[in-house]
Formats: structure tokens, sequence, C-alpha cells
């Protein structure tokens, strides 16, 4: 008897689950499998427009800004960023908008059918391949593509970009990229194509010249920030672009914390590389992008009353950027609501963090491997600092709202597990009721 069709929310479910399975394999970096499987494809990856992106931190932020510059200059654009938050969807967008789920049924199922015969994808290595079919089949212009991990051996380093950028770069996964920063930056560097102009924010002396080493070797044009354009902030979301060709002053941008100012002026010299190609990107576009996009959970202002900040961060180079954004809030007590991974540094975030906190709770995510609130506890308390425990981060949240004052502040961080907890928490319920303690679901 032949079987009922799948309803569309349970294959939904089923090729989330057949992705995730992917993980056992571990991750294999490598580009003859995808590269293999793309051909079985058509080569989708090129039928548009690519800007690659590569770093430590930074990368996503760049991206979306870059998404929303090409968007607003007229541009069809996608957009491919990994980690999601909460839903898979949002690591593939077209013009800021996650693909549907019957998008993601069909470029998985499209996918998996390539990847017969042939080594089995790894769950990034499905995801880019989805990306790379969806842009092809919406007739992207442009695509803004961020690596995964590294860069030389990514997935996603199977594209010809038209331009390709390297945001910075600290000591990250030292098992796959090497165990110094020169070994990384070689890594990362691995991006950079022939006569393909390279644009970087990269500043230690070590990671600037690998950079400026392979570019020589590709003959890809170079354009270094702090050399060949400058910024000088004029406020805390404004400053002044000094460029390759062009002069922007009082740029105003909607994301958080000094170092976004950084990755727009990286954007910015990425679209003057463009107009230097023909493309048309014009100055209002440039200001327009940056001052309406959006990058969920990072230094993400979620709420006024209480005043919330959500932010994922994910290494020490991220950490001490949101250290930084309290003490340039310091006119705000803020309460710090943390979970910290089990693999994490904790004690160096607990210790760049709670200087520039008054009171603290820990928690931990129920997805993923969180470290036990009173391992946090015990460290927080060291600072002589309250600190209070909660079993899940929806009753910290509520805690954190229940005694919150006007002026105050509170900042949701530690893992991107607990930002993707504590947003689907606040998509159902909204943000908790000051002074009302509310009950879990």
């Amino acid at each position: 008897m032949p079987t009922k069709p799948m309803n569309r929310e349970k294959s939904y479910a089923q090729c989330l689950d057949a992705m995730f399975n992917l993980r056992r394999f571990g991750m294999k970096l490598g580009l003859d499998t995808i590269t293999a499987v793309l051909k079985r494809l058509g080569n989708p990856q090129t039928q548009f427009n690519v800007i690659h992106i590569a770093g430590t931190n930074g990368k996503g932020s760049t991206a979306s800004m870059l998404a929303a510059i090409l968007q607003t200059s007229g541009f069809k654009v996608g957009l491919f960023t990994s980690p999601h938050i909460i839903k898979f969807n949002e690591r593939i967008q077209i013009n800021g908008i996650p693909i549907s789920d019957a998008a993601v049924v069909h470029a998985y199922q499209k996918v998996h059918r390539a990847n017969e015969n042939i080594r089995e994808l790894t769950f990034f290595e499905m995801a880019a391949a989805m990306a790379f079919s969806v842009f092809e089949q919406k007739k992207m212009d442009w695509a803004i593509i961020e690596t995964g991990m590294g860069g030389r051996l990514d997935a996603t380093n199977v594209l010809l970009p038209r331009i390709s950028i390297i945001s910075n770069i600290s000591l990250e996964h030292k098992e796959y990229l090497g165990n110094t920063l020169s070994k990384i930056a070689a890594e990362k560097a691995g991006i950079i194509k022939p006569g393909v102009p390279i644009v970087t924010a990269a500043k230690q002396a070590v990671v600037r010249q690998t950079i400026e080493k392979k570019a020589r070797e590709m003959k890809a044009p170079l354009f270094r920030l702090g050399r060949d354009f400058t910024v000088r902030r004029s406020g805390r979301s404004r400053f002044h672009y000094y460029g390759l060709d062009h002069t922007f002053r009082q740029l105003e941008i909607a994301l958080l914390g000094h170092h976004q100012i950084e990755n727009a002026a990286l954007a910015a010299s990425c679209c003057e590389v463009l107009q230097r190609k023909g493309f048309e990107v014009p100055e209002t576009a440039i200001r327009k992008g940056l001052v309406t996009v959006q990058w969920p959970g990072r230094l993400e202002v979620v709420s006024q009353e209480p005043y919330m900040v959500l932010d994922g961060a994910h290494n020490l180079a991220a950490v001490k950027a949101l250290a930084r954004y309290l003490e340039s809030a310091s006119d705000k007590k803020w309460t710090l609501v943390i979970g910290i991974m089990d693999d994490k540094p904790y004690e160096k975030i607990l210790v760049a963090l709670l200087p520039h906190c008054h009171s603290v709770i820990v928690t931990r995510p129920s997805a993923g491997r969180g470290l036990a609130p009173e391992i946090l506890a015990k460290t927080g308390a060291t600072y002589g600092l309250k600190v209070t425990t909660a079993s899940t981060v929806a009753e910290a949240l509520e805690m954190a709202a229940h005694n919150w004052k006007p002026g105050e502040g509170i900042c949701v961080a530690g893992s991107l597990y607990v930002i993707g907890e504590a947003k689907s928490y606040l998509e159902k319920k909204g943000p908790p009721d000051p002074g009302d303690r509310l009950t879990s679901a």
C-alpha cells in the first residue's frame, strides 16, 4: 500500500532532523565533496555576484550591513550566515527575510539527491549548498556569503567573489586552524582569489603581513582599515568615513557597540570598490542601509521597559566588545543574565563582564552543554556582587524584570543558545512586566 505523503510541517521537521544528524560525522575540512555536489546541481554558485566574508568576529554584522545597503540600492540580495538563533531558516535570507519552511524542504531534498554515492555532506556543507541552490532559483543579483570556520578549506570557498573581506582575526578553533595567529590568518587568507579585491580590518602586525603576502601572491588589490580608509567617531552611533574615493560625514549606524563602526567602515569601503567596478551603490543607499540594518542577538535592544539588551558573544573578542559597550553605558546599573557553555573559558568571560555589572543572574539553556549555574555563581560571588541562580532562561528573565527599576539595564549574554531561548520566550510572551513576577510556561 502506498504511503501517505508527509504534510509540510512534518517534512520540514524531518529535513531538519536529518541535517542536524549530519553533525555526528564531525568537522571535515575540504572542498572535494561540496564541489562534486554543486557540479551535479549545475554549479548554482556561479549564477550570482558574491561578496565573501571571513574573520573571527564581525562577519555577520558586516554581511548584514552590506545586504541592507545593496537591497536599498535596488538589488535582489541573498544572505547566508551562521549560526541561527531560533530557526534554521534565518541562515538563508532573501532581501532580509528568512526563506520559508517549504523552501528549506525543497532545497534540502534537491541537495540530498545530488549527494548520493558521494561522501555524506556535513551540516555546514549541506546548508551552504542549499543556500547556493536557493539563491540561483530565486535569481539573486548579489549574495553575501559568510564563511563558517577558517577560509581556505571552508565549504564556501568554492565561490569566485567580486570582493573578499576579512573582518578581523583572533585565536579560535585552534584544533582545526592552528594554534598561532599567523597560522589562523593563513587559513582565513585562503579566501583571497587571483585579482579579486580584498578588504580587511585586521590589526595585528603578523596578521596584516600574512594577508598582505597572500594578496601579493594572488595579485589581489588590498584595502586596509587604518591605511586606505579610516573612520573617526562623532558620537555613540555616528562617525565620519574617509574612504578610497569619498568622504561620508555623519554616517549613523543602527547597531550598538563601538566595534560596529569598524564593521560599517568595511561595508562602506566594499561599496566604494563596487562603485569602481561600475555597480551603482549611491551614498544615500549606504546611509540608509547602515541606519536600518538589523542583526538579531548582537547587542540587540528588545525592550525599553525593562531596558533589555541581548548579546550572544561567542568568544573572548566578542565578550570584550560587550564589556566596552557596558562600560560606555555606565549611566545604567546593569543586571547580567548569563549562561555559558562548558567548552568556553567561563572565568575569563566573567572577569571581563562582571566589573561593569551591579548584579548577576546565572542560568543555563536547556539545549547544548551549559555549565551548571552553581559553578558560575561561585565566580560571581568573588566580585562581591549579588548573585542569583535561575534554573531556566525564562526564569532568569522574569527575575531580572521583577527587580528592574527605571534607569537600569538588563544584559542577557554568554551563549547564542541562551539568546535563542530568550528570544523565543520574548516572542511568545513579550517582555516580562517590571515588578510583576510571571510564571514560566
